[in-house]
């Protein structure tokens, strides 16, 4: 199964490109393109279908933001998207978040870890950097006040549980906190992001804030969502 996953580099930086390349390849993953700006991205991506995108995003032309919204609207066939980025805590991420991003790593990861964050969200899970918490979210969410949303299709139990995956929990320890199975806990999880039309964790942990469910508080230091390697 490996050898199927197909990844588009966009990097405007031509040595992380054939770094990032050099890495994947290494593991198995087909590089199927590299693109130097966003606008070669979306190209790239329209011709060649990959499983993920590695977005830059500050690039010339096009920023990685208007990319990954073009990418994510654009009928790719469930392409997604995973930003690079140089800082922890850039409002643009949050931006890229929004746009449909599946979630972040910082430039410097090792290459183990890039290989894994590929791979996590290549199965339609979602991925911030292991050094990301929900700061983040509660940084760059609810500035101008609380969004509307209606949440009235989720039964009582699944607004419980968008309410507890959004202040930091895995599957696992909302099993715990829950007394339920990991089965039920990932059903629930399921149920809410279809009836929500999400596409991962991060779009469901970006709305709690945005709708006012969880607010920020002293305990964020956590990340909103774990990494591949802690993952349970």
């Amino acid at each position: 199964m490996s050898g199927s996953l197909r990844v588009v580099i966009a990097d405007d930086q031509a040595l992380v490109r054939s770094g990032f390349a050099m890495i994947l390849t290494a593991d198995g993953i087909e590089v199927a393109a590299e693109a130097a700006n966003g606008a070669q991205a979306v190209a790239a991506v329209r011709q060649t279908t990959p499983d993920v995108v590695l977005m830059d995003i500050r690039m010339p032309d096009m920023d990685g933001i208007e990319a990954t919204r073009r990418i994510v609207t654009g009928g790719t066939g469930g392409t997604r998207v995973l930003i690079l980025t140089t800082y922890d805590l850039d409002q643009y991420v949050y931006a890229a978040l929004t746009a449909g991003a599946s979630g972040f790593l910082l430039k410097d990861v090792t290459p183990e870890q890039l290989v894994a964050a590929v791979r996590l969200v290549r199965t339609g899970d979602a991925l911030l950097a292991p050094a990301i918490t929900r700061r983040l979210v509660e940084r760059f969410t609810r500035r101008d006040g609380p969004v509307h949303r209606d949440l009235s299709d989720l039964t009582s139990r699944e607004l419980e549980v968008l309410r507890l995956m959004a202040t930091g929990l895995s599957n696992a320890e909302l099993a715990d906190r829950l007394v339920l199975s990991p089965a039920t806990v990932k059903t629930h999880v399921a149920h809410i992001l279809a009836k929500l039309d999400l596409r991962d964790r991060v779009q469901a942990v970006v709305l709690a804030y945005e709708v006012g469910l969880v607010t920020p508080g002293p305990s964020a230091g956590k990340p909103a969502i774990e990494p591949a390697h802690d993952r349970r």
